[in-house]
């Protein structure tokens, strides 16, 4: 006669869903410090400067990995357009540093000037390993590639649009980039460099475009700003605005820069 063995499926079941628990991300936790920066990608992963050095958190706000940068000069800009493998920007120096996934110098730091980019203000990550910079001299964006060899130059700014630009930051994303000029709006550019429209948001501190939504954070607090229908409305950050200094928004989570700390929460309803 055969014998039949009953396991009992419950312990069982609940390992396994401890087990994805543990791999989901928390729906909001603390990062303790004082940051002078920070950025995120769109994994969760937070790029915090502290200092003359920088961290990364991955998506459950554990410390991962540091990393000193104290020879670099102030850091303006942390692109984290790939992944784990961030571009920081120190514009009075004119440098520009491409990093790995341990947060390590991937060949040497770059000196803009002494490539013939002798006045760059702004600059970002784009698609192919390629930058975008702002050359104030000429009043002009210029598109490279990872040698920086010119791909598309949009020509004076001032002689296309009648007025100086002055960018705040700037970002691209789905083959469009966005130039943050808080006195014009924000202005919207294809990849070679040609003028497409300027969304009339002014006054913003930083700009952050995922999917139709465009998110931003001025002086009264933080912005959904939907591309389709054209409709603005408030991310309830559970803040004050006058205590939050940046803001960025992924999956579903908002991410706050404060003075002593990064704050995650989920993004609550959008208030019309």
């Amino acid at each position: 006669m055969t014998r039949r063995i009953f396991i009992p499926l419950l312990p069982l079941l609940s390992l396994s869903l401890l087990a994805q628990e543990e791999q989901l991300p928390p729906v909001g936790y603390t990062i303790e410090g004082r940051f002078d920066a920070f950025t995120t990608d769109e994994m969760g992963n937070v790029h915090a400067l502290q200092g003359d050095e920088l961290r990364l958190f991955d998506a459950r706000g554990r410390s991962w990995l540091r990393n000193s940068v104290k020879t670099f000069g102030r850091i303006g800009v942390i692109d984290a357009f790939y992944s784990l493998k961030p571009m920081l920007f120190a514009p009075e120096q004119g440098q520009l540093a491409l990093l790995d996934n341990t947060l390590s110098l991937q060949g040497s730091v770059i000196n803009l000037s002494r490539q013939g980019y002798v006045q760059v203000v702004g600059a970002c990550m784009s698609v192919q390993n390629c930058f975008w910079f702002f050359d104030q001299r000429e009043m002009a964006l210029v598109r490279v590639d990872g040698q920086l060899n010119k791909l598309a130059h949009s020509g004076r700014l001032d002689q296309v649009l009648g007025f100086s630009v002055e960018p705040a930051g700037m970002m691209e994303y789905d083959s469009k980039l966005y130039l943050n000029d808080p006195v014009h709006g924000i202005l919207v550019f294809d990849l070679f460099g040609t003028y497409v429209k300027t969304i009339g948001i002014k006054d913003a501190r930083s700009i952050q475009v995922r999917g139709q939504f465009l998110y931003f954070f001025d002086a009264t607090g933080a912005h959904i700003y939907d591309m389709l229908s054209f409709a603005i409305a408030t991310v309830d950050t559970g803040t004050s605005a006058d205590r939050i200094r940046d803001l960025r928004v992924e999956n579903g989570r908002v991410f706050l820069l404060l003075e002593d700390r990064i704050s995650v929460h989920r993004q609550n309803n959008v208030e019309h």
